[in-house]
């Protein structure tokens, strides 16, 4: 440490008020649906791209947050906004992207669709024009998802072969002569895979499908030709197929897209979108430069397809929202050897493939998504670290410290959200920062998601190190709810015996070490209607080993009355405590073979009213019951009544700090009075307003600063408050002196005492009123020559921008004397100049 310095300068000035810490500088860049240019200000906003430009212009030398304001209305990019290290904040704060105060900007990825006529008016089948190789598997009317042209045939129909189907019905023979027979696809509906295969060719009684969608398709496990239970079939997106109002279907060749109307009902008088884009956001960096310390705020992300289950790879699912991608040996006779399993399709697990997200975030730490809207979207909503090949920068994985509250998902095709990877650099990664960590996923609503994907859960977390799922409600799903895990026990330390009967570890090593599951925190959550499709899975669901893994307090109801709390294949070391199962059919249920490490789980101090329970218990799973309540009906204990009322997304909450009595001086500007608020449940952008300020004082509306230079002198009773974007507002309440000014205030000494340590360092400065008459009311005002950064004050409200800094009174020291001193003090940190300032002003006037 270097020896301490005390330094006096005698010179003249006064100083103060409330105690208060360095104020960061925001700046502001403005977006709007049809901004243009490059101004980036209020009066003439930007696009989205140019936004961007214009925040990477700023970033290096951020000495506060730097805002992207969307305007209110639909955005309608040519492209995804991809957003890496150069987007990212810097100096300790970041760029946050949201809302205008009031507004609803609208990221869309769709074309709206016009110039609608009457087509077949017997059927009142309308058609419009599109751009001619346009293609979507969606189509959205009036906010809700369309259903595709489809009809539904019976198993009994057709005739499964190793190369497509032969057909058995002879009303189905018409087929044959369908135009555009390639983009026609079959979906299966099983026990807990949604399979689509697209047919390649129909000649005769034969249909042949494309490849190596077929084949991946019919083996493994619940496979499309011998699901293990469900199986309803569906043949869609041909013309012939639109026999039911609110049905539509695509031309891509022909660019024209056709929807089957009501009676009485003309699509010209509706918002109809079709979408163009496949995703919408990408926040990717590198491993070794990371996207970092940006935030999305108050967004609506609409209107995104995915194309790849209509091409030859179609949607070979393996379990939410898994998929095989490419060709593999098989054996030849695969659909009658291989639909429980086989050695050649254990070769295929570590490749298998996930959906992508409209919104994508992986190689990226320090990620904020509040108070958004994920809605109409033709996939999965979000992708928090998937594989590299769910993303579309090519980079997957390595997402940090990723908050996500107080969103809502709905009417989206894939699931809400999907956290982790599932390929080996996601549970044994090659780079230690691929690990998935810190994910915080709370108070969002995740409801009627899945709509074309229904294999998906509401929220499913697999590789991640700390993930905190609470306080989320999740409720109408055809699947899972929330789901936690991958792997089946095979990566744990040691694999799975069940694993190396099946000829697994031919392909993959055998791990020593532990996956990078660990520490998952699923507490507080609402699960309800769930199960709506797929019986198999369970409303709350882990699979593998998850160390140090709590499951508490949540509550499940309306699941068709299968699996309430289900721990699937090598679930190990889960404790499961105080939760609430209602009406389900197997309450608690451990999938559990003799080898297969599903084992040391403790369920705790759980309610239910009934069902089955499955738990296998004593050597070799030792897994655990104790404390567990069966109560009649719906007569819950008042500790599950708690457990019950405080599940789910919280009541949103906004709370404004009270800054105390305000005093400052007539004719004087004032430093500044930041007003703080936080918002609880909701994460919306918050919006300010004052009323009952002195006269020349205002508040800034999206920062809740409050400026300006009083005018006249008296007290005023001030009301501030802060609303967020749904409305919910909070308050606080002060008094507000404004005091006559002085005639000047130059007659006044400054001594200013240092005291310094290596980076650190304190100070005092006593001002001193030279003068005959007293100061009411002061402003002290100088500029470091140095690097000094305040840190904390008192005696005093302290602010800083730059090297420029004021101190203002407080209530209880505002009046000096003549011949009177007041005194306060700093504590800050400096890196290479602490020296002293030599000029102050008091209230404006230099000291002499």
């Amino acid at each position: 440490m270097r020896a301490a310095a005390t330094v006096a300068a005698a010179l003249g000035c006064l100083a103060a008020a409330p105690v208060v810490a360095h104020a960061a500088t925001t700046s502001t860049v403005y977006a709007s649906p049809d901004g243009s240019g490059t101004d980036c200000s209020a009066t003439a906003p930007c696009s989205l791209t140019q936004a961007r430009t214009a925040v990477r212009a700023r970033t290096a030398a951020m000495t506060g947050d730097i805002v992207v304001q969307l305007a209110g209305g639909t955005y309608r990019p040519a492209a995804p906004l991809a957003l890496g290290a150069a987007d990212s904040g810097a100096n300790g704060y970041r760029v946050s992207w949201q809302a205008a105060p009031g507004s609803t900007p609208v990221l869309s990825g769709g074309r709206q669709v016009t110039g609608w006529t009457l087509h077949d008016s017997a059927s009142n089948i309308y058609a419009a024009a599109v751009p001619v190789g346009a293609d979507s598997r969606q189509l959205y009317v009036d906010g809700a998802l369309a259903p595709r042209a489809a009809i539904g045939i019976n198993r009994s129909d057709v005739r499964f072969t190793t190369t497509g189907m032969t057909i058995a019905n002879p009303a189905l023979n018409y087929l044959a002569g369908l135009p555009a027979q390639n983009r026609i696809e079959l979906e299966s509906q099983n026990s807990f895979t949604d399979r689509y295969a697209p047919v390649q060719s129909i000649s005769g009684t034969t249909i042949t499908m494309q490849q190596p969608a077929w084949n991946n398709n019919n083996w493994g496990y619940d496979t499309l030709a011998s699901p293990f239970a469900g199986g309803g079939l569906q043949l869609q997106n041909s013309y012939s197929f639109l026999t039911r109002a609110g049905q539509w279907y695509l031309d891509p060749a022909a660019g024209q897209l056709y929807y089957r109307a009501p009676t009485g009902w003309n699509p010209a008088a509706h918002d109809i979108e079709l979408p163009q884009l496949t995703s919408l956001l990408q926040i990717s960096g590198t491993y070794g430069a990371p996207a970092h310390d940006i935030a999305f705020q108050g967004i609506t992300f609409s209107h995104t397809t995915w194309l790849t289950p209509g091409t030859s790879i179609g949607y070979a699912d393996q379990q939410s929202g898994t998929f095989l991608a490419q060709t593999y040996q098989q054996p030849s006779n695969f659909l009658t050897s291989c639909q429980s399993g086989c050695q050649l399709f254990e070769a295929t697990r570590n490749s298998w493939h996930q959906a992508p997200a409209a919104v994508q975030v992986s190689a990226a730490s320090g990620i904020t998504l509040n108070g958004n809207t994920f809605a109409h979207l033709g996939q999965v909503a979000l992708g928090i670290g998937n594989d590299a090949d769910a993303h579309a920068s090519g980079v997957g994985l390595g997402a940090s410290s990723v908050t996500v509250t107080g969103n809502s998902f709905t009417d989206d095709s894939g699931a809400g959200i999907v956290i982790g990877g599932v390929q080996p650099d996601a549970h044994h990664p090659s780079n230690a920062a691929m690990i998935n960590q810190n994910i915080t996923v709370t108070n969002n609503l995740v409801s009627g998601v899945a709509k074309d994907y229904k294999d998906m859960a509401g929220i499913l977390s697999t590789y991640v190190t700390h993930a905190v799922i609470e306080h989320n409600e999740v409720t109408d799903l055809p699947y899972d709810g929330i789901d936690v895990g991958w792997g089946w026990g095979m990566n744990d330390p040691g694999g799975s015996q069940d694993y190396a009967n099946r000829g697994t570890y031919n392909y993959q090593p055998v791990y020593t070490t532990a996956t990078t599951l660990k520490n998952t925190a699923v507490n507080d959550n609402r699960i309800h209607g769930t199960k709506k499709l797929f019986h198999d899975g369970g409303s709350l669901y882990n699979l593998s080993a998850n160390p140090g893994a709590t499951f508490t307090a949540n509550y499940i109801y309306d699941n068709q009355r299968t699996v309430g709390l289900y721990l699937d294949e090598g679930s190990r070391y889960v404790t499961l405590t105080n939760n609430v199962v209602q009406d389900s059919g197997v309450w608690a249920f451990t999938n559990a073979s003799s080898t297969n490490h599903t084992d040391d789980n403790a369920f705790r101090t759980n309610w239910y009213n009934g069902g089955v329970t499955n738990v296998a218990t004593g050597a070799p799973h030792n897994n655990t019951l104790s404390g567990n309540v069966q109560v009649s009906g719906t007569n819950w204990p008042s500790a599950a009544q708690q457990v019950i009322s405080q599940s789910g997304v919280q009541r949103a909450t906004v709370s404004v700090t009270n800054p105390g009595n305000q005093a400052s001086t007539s004719g004087t500007a004032i430093g500044g009075l930041q007003i703080q608020a936080t918002a609880s449940g909701s994460g919306r952008t918050l919006t300010y307003a004052a009323s009952g300020l002195p006269a020349g004082l205002s508040i800034n509306a999206s920062t809740g600063l409050i400026t300006g230079t009083p005018t006249t002198a008296g007290t005023s009773s001030v009301t501030v408050s802060a609303t967020d974007s749904t409305g919910v507002s909070g308050s606080a309440s002060f008094a507000w002196t404004v005091s006559g000014g002085s005639s000047g205030g130059g007659a006044c000494r400054v001594a200013y005492a240092r005291n310094e340590w290596s980076g650190g360092f304190t100070a005092d400065i006593t001002v001193t009123n030279t003068g005959g008459a007293t100061v009411n009311g002061w402003t002290v005002a100088w500029s470091f020559p140095g690097d000094q950064k305040i840190t904390s004050a008192w005696n005093a409200a302290v602010t800083q921008s730059g090297s420029a800094v004021t101190a203002t009174d407080v209530s209880y020291n505002a009046a000096i004397a003549p011949g009177g001193t007041v005194q306060f003090g700093f504590q800050g940190t400096w890196t290479g100049n602490d020296t002293s300032p030599t000029t102050f002003t008091l209230n404006g006037t230099t000291c002499g």
